[in-house]
C-alpha cells in the first residue's frame, strides 16, 4: 500500500486471552507480545498492545526484580484506595477504573532488526485491577 510517496509495510493483528488470579496483579506478557512480532516476521516497525477493559492496563516497566511489581500495586493502592465514601459507580470497582485510567490501555514498542526494542530491564505488562477475570489482548505488529 502506499500513501503519497511513503510504503506502508504489513500490518499484523492478533489477540490472545488469559485469566487473571487476584484483585490487583501486573503480568509479564513480554514473550506473548515478542512472539507476535516473530510470527509477523517484521524487522523494522512498532508493535502495539491494547487491553479492551475499563479496570484493566498495559505498562512498561522493570521486569528483572519481582519487588518493582510489588511495589508499583502498593503504590497504586495507596494513591487510589478500593474503598472511598466519595465513589458513586454502583458495581463498587471505582478504584480498579481510576487505576487503569492512570496506567492506560495500550503501549507502543518499536521494533528494530525483528525483535522489540525495549531496555535491558523492561517488559510489558497487563495491569489487572478487578480480578480475577477472562481477560484480552490485542496486538498489532505494523512494520516491514
Amino acid at each position: 500500500m502506499r500513501i503519497g510517496n511513503h510504503r506502508l509495510g504489513s500490518m499484523h493483528t492478533s489477540t490472545f486471552d488469559m485469566k487473571t488470579a487476584s484483585r490487583n496483579e501486573m503480568l509479564d506478557i513480554t514473550p506473548r507480545l515478542a512472539e507476535a512480532v516473530r510470527q509477523a516476521g517484521v524487522t523494522s516497525g512498532q508493535v502495539t498492545v491494547y487491553v479492551p477493559h475499563t479496570t484493566g492496563g498495559v505498562t512498561i516497566n522493570e521486569n528483572a526484580d519481582p519487588d518493582v511489581i510489588d511495589d508499583m500495586l502498593a503504590a497504586l493502592d495507596a494513591a487510589v484506595p478500593w474503598r472511598q465514601r466519595f465513589y458513586r459507580h454502583g458495581e463498587g470497582n471505582s478504584a480498579a477504573h481510576v487505576k487503569s485510567s492512570l496506567v492506560g490501555c495500550s503501549a507502543i514498542v518499536p521494533v528494530v532488526g525483528g525483535r522489540m526494542a525495549l531496555g535491558t530491564w523492561q517488559g510489558v505488562f497487563f495491569c489487572e485491577f478487578d480480578g480475577p477475570r477472562k481477560r484480552r489482548v490485542i496486538v498489532q505488529v505494523a512494520g516491514q
